[in-house]
């Protein structure tokens, strides 16, 4: 069978492993073109990461020697990323706000669209920044939101609710990793049902994508990236239906609210707040220039 490094040919032509072990720049570039190949988007960037993941101790000579047992978690890796699993899948965490995020099955893969949500909560507290102020975040997943912020307020304390138990775990590890353990709290809860307290900001990347849309879905989301973060329902405004209804207890005065939307649900979504009594503050745009974080308080 060839190796997922390899790119095929006559069987009787021995490959490179075969003659000899392969360096670390053959190792990257090989599987550099498979990654081209098959459409990847990123091949050397994706090969790259890849390569140093089985590195003992990271990155080293391009010239060194790959061992045995790296060569064989390589021809791991580049067979699940040829079959579709985003490379931050295959590693097991991804970067978010300079801090890094462990991943599990139950979480959303963190992205840097969903920071401009960390600015424009911060934008908007930047005169509240030294007060002891209570934050919830509703669907937390990796808990990335909520810890990214609490590393910015130092004088700030957090909940963060997801219904995924497993991912409530896997957000309370990234919490104390990050060095904000003692001041986030995780609880499995279905959004706000059987809260209590009010909270001086709430945030959420909440599940916003029309359930029929979920099977054209890239693979690297659609397969690998939980449902229950990704299905908004019908229209897929189910989340902030429920948020303009039942958040305004939840919201302490002089409190602000910030949503993460898919594209062109700005006007439905601002338009279910402001029913509600909200105050809509505008969109923040995204690194490709959609509207991505909405602003609302009472």
């Amino acid at each position: 069978m060839t190796s997922p490094l390899q790119s095929g040919g006559d069987a009787a032509t021995p490959s490179p492993r075969a003659a000899g072990a392969l360096t670390i720049r053959e190792a990257r570039r090989q599987l550099a073109e498979r990654l081209r190949a098959a459409g990847c988007d990123t091949p050397v960037l994706d090969a790259r990461l890849l390569v140093e993941a089985v590195i003992e101790g990271g990155r080293t000579e391009d010239d060194a020697l790959i061992g045995d047992q790296a060569a064989a978690d390589l021809d791991s890796f580049a067979a699940r990323r040829l079959a579709g699993e985003p490379v931050w899948r295959i590693l097991g965490e991804r970067e978010f706000w300079g801090l890094t995020f462990k991943l599990s099955p139950a979480t959303l893969e963190p992205r840097p669209d969903t920071e401009t949500l960390v600015e424009a909560a911060l934008d908007s507290l930047r005169e509240r920044r030294g007060e002891a102020l209570s934050i919830l975040d509703l669907g937390t997943g990796t808990g990335c939101l909520l810890i990214a912020i609490l590393s910015e307020l130092r004088q700030a304390k957090g909940l963060g609710i997801d219904l995924s138990g497993e991912a409530c775990e896997v957000a309370a590890a990234n919490a104390l990793a990050n060095g904000v353990g003692d001041r986030a709290a995780f609880r499995e809860g279905d959004w706000v049902k059987g809260l209590d307290g009010r909270f001086d900001l709430i945030v959420s990347n909440p599940p916003y994508i029309p359930g029929a849309e979920i099977p054209g879905l890239d693979v690297g989301v659609r397969d690998y990236d939980p449902l229950l973060a990704l299905d908004g329902g019908v229209d897929g405004l189910d989340p902030y239906r429920r948020f303009a209804r039942d958040l305004p207890q939840f919201l302490a005065p002089g409190g602000i609210v910030v949503f993460e939307i898919g594209a062109g649900q700005e006007p439905d979504v601002s338009a279910l707040m402001r029913s509600e009594g909200f105050h809509y503050h505008g969109a923040r745009k995204d690194l490709g220039g959609h509207e991505r974080a909405l602003i609302f308080s009472r």
